[in-house]
């Protein structure tokens, strides 16, 4: 993502709508339609304003311990219609429960919590994961 690890900073992501626009180019060039987003951690900046603004786009979100679930109010949370499958690592004590408690608002949400792991909770428990996540994938209209 620009901003992170070694991409440099595009001048369009420093804004919500500049990410959101950055993310619909992005599954544009791909020629996705209707996806299922998966946003571990950082990337909660990008997917949580698209999710707000874009969701019925997606045919469903996975959030993993995501930052910057904070910045948006219950109300916000609660007009998503996405199906969403809420993750963490049982060891993931600082961030997944904040996320959670913000995340619980959306109306279509379940949980799952992944054992043995942390916030990276996809490398720590990569079974207990992707069990998770392909029984949310097989619900899926």
């Amino acid at each position: 993502l620009p901003g992170y690890g070694d991409s440099p900073l595009a001048e369009m992501v420093v804004t919500a709508q500049g990410r959101v626009a950055f993310l619909d180019r992005v599954l544009q060039e791909l020629g996705l339609q209707r996806p299922v987003l998966i946003s571990p951690s950082m990337s909660g900046r990008f997917a949580l304003p698209f999710l707000l603004v874009q969701g019925d786009q997606l045919a469903g979100f996975v959030p993993i311990a995501p930052v910057g679930t904070k910045d948006y109010t219950a109300e916000q949370y609660r007009r998503v219609q996405t199906p969403t499958l809420i993750l963490y690592g049982d060891h993931d004590t600082v961030l997944a429960p904040q996320a959670l408690q913000n995340l619980q608002h959306l109306p279509e949400h379940r949980v799952v919590v992944v054992p043995g792991a942390g916030h990276a909770c996809y490398l720590d428990n990569p079974e207990g994961f992707h069990r998770a996540l392909l029984g949310f994938l097989r619900q899926l209209k």
